[in-house]
């Protein structure tokens, strides 16, 4: 079973310095049907004018994501971490028992565009912890590539959860598959351009929340972005 949240059907929010998209509910949009899918609880779509940024907040019981498209994002935590991550990057912060944080874009001339994921951990009162990968653009071309899972893998990130994140890039016509083991799940998210589902049709900014299917095949209706969830 495959289920279309469409992009135009997300929560939206301009507010001046930033252009917000929520697919499950956030904030100000909320929607009982859309409370999450699984572990997923946060999938967010943000676009971070030049300079402006989201000041020091808190956080708890969480696993947050961030996957930088374009443009960079100035982080600075309670655990003192601070750096820049740029495209091609992902960081994971692991909120656990409290983490404080502030999220900047710190070019004066270039917009940010980013996607901010929170899953729900396995465990609640983790401790905070701190994570970022720069990733070779090439590695995901044609192919799904891992940049996530819940056990230390050579150049991904660990999340403490029974989830894994693949990233891939296709040209027009290029297909990947990826078989779901029984009684696992899937959302599949569309970063940019186009492409087709086990035949559906899916477009920049959709997603797909995935049940009961053995075998996902992914074909790129024109060179798109991709980022799959593998999911308990």
């Amino acid at each position: 079973m495959i289920r279309r949240h469409p992009a135009n059907q997300r929560g939206h929010f301009d507010f001046g310095w930033l252009d917000t998209h929520h697919t499950f509910s956030f904030g100000d949009f909320h929607d009982p049907a859309r409370m999450g899918f699984r572990a997923l609880r946060v999938i967010n779509e943000d676009r971070v004018q030049p300079g402006q940024g989201f000041g020091m907040h808190g956080h708890r019981d969480m696993e947050i994501i961030s996957l930088i498209l374009a443009g960079g994002l100035e982080h600075r935590d309670s655990l003192g971490n601070g750096s820049v991550i740029t495209s091609g990057m992902l960081q994971r912060m692991t909120a656990g028992t409290g983490v404080r944080h502030s999220e900047f874009n710190p070019s004066a001339t270039a917009p940010t565009h980013l996607y901010q994921i929170w899953l729900l951990p396995r465990t609640r009162s983790l401790p905070p912890g701190y994570e970022q990968r720069e990733f070779d653009p090439t590695g995901s071309d044609g192919r799904l590539q891992l940049v996530a899972a819940p056990v230390p893998t050579a150049g991904a990130l660990t999340v403490h959860q029974d989830a894994a994140l693949f990233l891939a890039r296709l040209s027009a016509g290029q297909e990947v598959r990826h078989e779901l083991r029984p009684g696992r799940h899937a959302w599949l998210q569309v970063l940019a351009g186009a492409a087709a589902l086990n035949g559906q049709p899916l477009e920049a900014g959709d997603g797909a929340a995935v049940s009961e299917e053995a075998l996902l095949k992914i074909q790129a209706a024109d060179a798109a972005q991709l980022l799959l969830f593998d999911l308990a």
